[in-house]
């Protein structure tokens, strides 16, 4: 028969400790599936809220939250940023990214125009951008702050590159800025959908995914669960021997 000798201090309290810090981050990370659960419902409602002015937008507090935006001014349109290796629709392609001066703004807002696909055989070809404005426009979108740029392997092409437009493999708003030599917005914004626009405009918010918290939430609960198991497993005795030790 299998017993349970009795367990020193030491090991109940560690592995009390372990429970509750395995557990603690489990709900951590149900909390924040939660959040992010909020997050994403906010931005759903972002591109039918009512509009405001971009000053509102950028004076207001929340910076939680992804508002609504109308701005009038002039897009740079010799300025242009293309975002590599996008895909969309399981099309490889780039997002168009130019600066946008808004009237009575000392610095430009950095603007998402949307997605063209890569042309050609291999889709290895840079696609033909639509005309730019040349005159003063009225823009409306999300107010959101820049995509997540992933993991920055090999360098940033942009401080390499000398004509316009300029590949980048993530948008860095200091380093743009800097590339401008002029102060930038500290978000970027989104470009309302447009049917008749060359560019396709599908945004999503830049947060992880709350089925992933979830599954880390799963992992930590887990790991709780293993730690328990673990203690018994390591102190258990067989009747027998547990005889012969008392002899």
């Amino acid at each position: 028969m299998i017993g349970i000798r009795r367990p020193g201090a030491f090991a109940v309290l560690l592995t009390l400790a372990g429970i509750a810090v395995f557990c603690a981050l489990g709900v951590w990370q149900l909390d924040r599936a939660a959040y992010k659960e909020n997050v994403l419902a906010r931005f759903d409602r972002a591109a039918s809220a009512p509009l405001v002015p971009l000053t509102q937008a950028v004076s207001d507090p929340r910076s939680n939250d992804y508002p609504h935006v109308q701005a009038t001014g002039r897009i740079l349109g010799g300025r242009v940023y293309l975002l590599d290796d996008q895909m969309r629709a399981g099309r490889l392609g780039v997002m168009v990214f130019v600066p946008f001066v808004p009237n009575g703004s000392p610095h430009p807002l950095l603007v998402n125009l949307g997605f063209l696909a890569k042309m050609g055989p291999d889709s290895t070809t840079l696609p033909d951008l639509p005309p730019m404005p040349t005159g003063e426009v009225t823009l409306t979108g999300i107010y959101a702050p820049p995509p997540l740029p992933g993991l920055k392997l090999g360098g940033n092409p942009l401080v390499r590159q000398r004509t316009w437009p300029k590949l980048v493999t993530w948008i860095d708003l200091r380093e743009i800025a800097a590339d401008l030599h002029r102060p930038l917005y500290p978000h970027v914004l989104l470009l309302d959908p447009d049917p008749h626009s060359a560019y396709l405009r599908h945004w999503t918010a830049n947060v992880m995914p709350p089925a992933r918290h979830r599954a880390y939430a799963l992992q930590w609960f887990s790991f709780a669960i293993a730690a328990v198991v673990l203690f018994f497993v390591l102190h258990r005795v067989k009747r027998d021997d547990a005889a012969v030790n008392e002899e």
